[in-house]
């Protein structure tokens, strides 16, 4: 059970906001020191609020809250440095960075180096064209400090070190094992699987193969749960609502 706790001015970032009562939002936020919480921010919503403009995705914050049981209250909020401004493709993958964090991160438990590496990607997403790099990176910091890490050194089986010219099946709950031939989803080169670990990107197919294993993986972790975010994707890129170009570009051709 949660003690009686009040909370000045920590660093902060909205996950997801939805509306409470007549004008107030529950938000899920992740502070750097105490974890994933829900907060009330009563009367948020309300037309002369000064909160209307600063409680949003991707704005650094400074909050401050008081809890006692699972559900905490907002006394205060401020911006902790400039807005970032994310669109298009960057911007839903912002949201899917969001979404990552809401089902693997566990309610108050401090996680400063995902924090930090969160800080990392959404600052990345703003400023970088190779947004699937972006992702990719902070999908492997995510797992390792769940302690879900990749394993891309060595099979499974034999703890042999991986060969560049074998190929191998990455199992989510195992990691990779050797295989004869290189068909099918779960097959990787030795090769490819070294490159990831050393999260060299640079070649195309390489990326492609880490967004796939990755996808994997964090599908595993997720035990059935279905990503939105990944679904608006594919909805968008189903009725051609993201132009041709923007999907089959070299770093953006497989983002979720």
């Amino acid at each position: 059970m949660i003690g009686h706790k009040r909370i000045a001015n920590a660093p902060a970032w909205l996950l997801h906001h939805r509306p409470f009562r007549d004008s107030s939002q529950l938000l899920d936020i992740i502070s750097r020191d105490d974890g994933r919480l829900t907060l009330v921010a009563r009367g948020s919503r309300g037309a002369k609020s000064r909160l209307r403009g600063i409680l949003r995705p991707f704005m650094p914050l400074q909050v401050s809250w008081s809890i006692r049981s699972d559900l905490g209250t907002l006394t205060g909020a401020e911006m902790d440095g400039p807005p970032i401004a994310l669109s298009g493709e960057a911007l839903l993958a912002g949201y899917y960075l969001n979404e990552l964090l809401l089902n693997l991160l566990h309610r108050h438990d401090p996680q400063p180096e995902i924090f930090a590496a969160y800080a990392r990607a959404v600052d990345g997403l703003a400023r970088r064209s190779d947004l699937s790099a972006c992702l990719r990176e902070f999908e492997m910091a995510l797992l390792g400090n769940l302690g879900y890490a990749l394993i891309l050194d060595h099979d499974a089986k034999t703890h042999a070190p991986l060969h560049p010219d074998l190929y191998y099946e990455y199992r989510a709950d195992q990691g990779p094992v050797p295989v004869s031939r290189g068909e099918g989803p779960g097959s990787y080169s030795g090769d490819a699987l070294l490159a990831i670990g050393r999260q060299d990107f640079s070649s195309r197919e390489v990326l492609q193969a880490a967004t796939r294993l990755l996808r994997d993986v964090i599908a595993f972790h997720l035990g059935g749960r279905e990503l939105k975010t990944r679904k608006v994707l594919l909805e968008l890129r189903d009725t051609a609502r993201i132009p041709d170009n923007a999907i089959d570009s070299a770093d953006n051709r497989n983002l979720l």
